[in-house]
């Protein structure tokens, strides 16, 4: 299945990272194996917000969460919501598990280690682009391990006693929207979004927000 925009215009990403080497090695990457045609590439967050202040048809960007101007993957998230059609991920050396949860709180599309296979970072990009929130493999075990009834949420499908609305918040949910983007998606209030997420909780199982994630 192609991932170019529906459009006709060619994929676009952006590359911030301080390591000239790592971004040159990412941008090669993306052209290669997800079949971008255009990488820019940042050296810092401010280049980066400069860059997209003045471009926003970007399909992704990707960053790493160490770098000058970053205080944490919390920091993204207004310049994503100045970017909504484009996918925001970390590309980190980090595998700490509070910092990709902070990743997944702060509304981003995943978080990619830089230990990964190439191929197996291109996957990434490619499910990112697709929609999908994408996390290490520990993490989903893990969170799997805590939450008994998403043990197997690779194959599981969510209840059939959902409501469709419910079924509407799980997927924003799982492409990474906050509370009030997907307020704004659906048209209800920011307050019945929280509802449902409570009701999703209970319903599949789940305790938080990364959980709720990663159950499919």
């Amino acid at each position: 299945m192609s991932l170019a925009p529906a459009n006709g215009g060619g994929m676009r990403a952006l590359v911030v990272d301080d390591h000239g080497l790592y971004r040159s090695g990412l941008s090669l990457l993306l052209r290669d194996e997800c079949g971008f045609d255009e990488v820019r590439e940042a050296g810092s967050l401010e280049e980066a917000e400069s860059i997209l202040g003045r471009d926003a048809g970007f399909s992704l960007a990707l960053f790493d969460l160490f770098m000058p101007g970053m205080a944490g993957p919390g920091c993204l998230a207004v310049m994503r919501s100045k970017n909504p059609e484009t996918k925001f991920a970390v590309v980190s050396a980090s595998q700490d598990r509070r910092d990709i949860v902070a990743t997944v709180a702060a509304g981003l599309n995943g978080y990619i280690p830089k230990s990964l296979p190439d191929n197996d970072i291109a996957g990434a990009v490619r499910r990112i682009l697709s929609c999908q929130i994408f996390l290490p493999s520990h993490v989903a075990q893990e969170d799997a391990a805590r939450a008994p009834r998403a043990l197997h949420a690779a194959t599981l499908e969510p209840p059939p006693d959902l409501t469709p609305r419910q079924r509407d918040v799980l997927e924003a949910v799982r492409r990474g929207l906050t509370n009030k983007e997907i307020a704004r998606n659906l048209a209800i209030a920011e307050g019945t979004v929280k509802i449902h997420i409570a009701g999703l909780f209970a319903a599949l199982g789940v305790r938080n927000r990364t959980e709720l994630a990663i159950y499919q």
